[in-house]
C-alpha cells in the first residue's frame, strides 16, 4: 500500500518561496502520475502541478506554470514542488498524489492515492 507524506507548508510572505516535499514508501513507487493539488478555503481541490514520473514530463495549471516547478527524485521515492513568487491566492492546503494507471493529468478524481495535505500560508 502506497503512503504519501508530505511536509514543507508553512507561512511566507507575498513573493516569497517554499518548497515542498512528497515522501513515498510501502514498497516500490511507479506511478504512471504523480501530482500536487490544492484546495482553499471554501473552494474545490484544483490541479496545481503533475508529472510522468518514469519520463519527467511536467504538467502545470495556468496559474501557476513560470512560477512553481514540479520535480522528483527517483532514488528516494521523492517528490517536490518549488514555488516562487507565491502571493495569497496560493493560500490552501497541498496535496501530493499519485495515480497507477493512464488518464487525465488534472483530474483528482482519478488518483488512487493522497497525502494528508501541508498548509500553506502566504501573508500579503
Amino acid at each position: 500500500q502506497v503512503q504519501l507524506v508530505e511536509s514543507g507548508g508553512g507561512l511566507v510572505q507575498a513573493g516569497n518561496s517554499l518548497k515542498l516535499s512528497c515522501a513515498a514508501s510501502g514498497g516500490a513507487f511507479t506511478p504512471y502520475l504523480a501530482g500536487w493539488f490544492r484546495q482553499a478555503p471554501g473552494k474545490e481541490r484544483e490541479f496545481v502541478a503533475a508529472l510522468r514520473w518514469s519520463v519527467g514530463t511536467t504538467y502545470y495549471a495556468g496559474s501557476v506554470k513560470g512560477r512553481f516547478t514540479i520535480s522528483r527524485d527517483t532514488d528516494v521515492n521523492t517528490m517536490y514542488l518549488q514555488m516562487n513568487n507565491l502571493n495569497s491566492e496560493d493560500t490552501g492546503v497541498y496535496y501530493c498524489a499519485s495515480r497507477h494507471s493512464i488518464g487525465s493529468y488534472s483530474r483528482s478524481d482519478e488518483y488512487h492515492y493522497w497525502g494528508q495535505g501541508t498548509q500553506v500560508t502566504v501573508s500579503s
